[in-house]
């Protein structure tokens, strides 16, 4: 649920305007720039056919032309090195958190099934991740993310 000055602040509750959940996108900081926006809309689709809760109201602008429906919250973009996405994943697992994945090897491919059998082919621990994304509790999802920093 998202907060606005006008809703009353419950103890414990998010700031006004803030919510109660969090959605970030973790991204290798040796990517190209092609390979980080490619990477991040591939990982927010994935947070957001997870999510479907999370998508606002479809939009329509003063001509009446209609537009699809956005993320109804901001999507905090981060990186990192390898090291620290491997355990941002083992973080998420732990924490039950579901977690999208996009790795090195999904570059080569062209097309879904490809994809899921590169990652298929190796173990989560081993996976040459490039993107994570997750979405979940504020504290739980800034835990795991603990170790990266915003995206310049």
């Amino acid at each position: 649920m998202l907060t606005t000055p006008d809703t009353p602040a419950e103890p414990g509750a998010p700031a006004a305007g803030r919510t109660a959940t969090k959605t970030v996108v973790l991204l290798r900081e040796d990517l190209a720039a092609w390979q980080r926006l490619n990477v991040t809309a591939f990982l927010a689709g994935g947070v957001s056919a997870a999510h479907p809760e999370l998508l606002g109201e479809p939009y329509a602008d003063a001509d009446g032309t209609a537009y699809l429906p956005l993320l109804g919250q901001p999507v905090v973009v981060l990186e990192g090195a390898l090291e620290v996405l491997r355990a941002a994943r083992e973080r998420a697992a732990r924490r039950e958190l579901p977690t999208a994945v996009f790795t090195a090897a999904m570059f080569t491919t062209g097309h879904d099934a490809a994809n899921r059998a590169v990652v298929a082919a190796v173990p989560g621990a081993e996976l040459d991740l490039v993107g994570i994304a997750l979405h979940g509790p504020r504290s739980a999802v800034d835990k795991v993310v603990k170790g990266s920093r915003r995206h310049p």
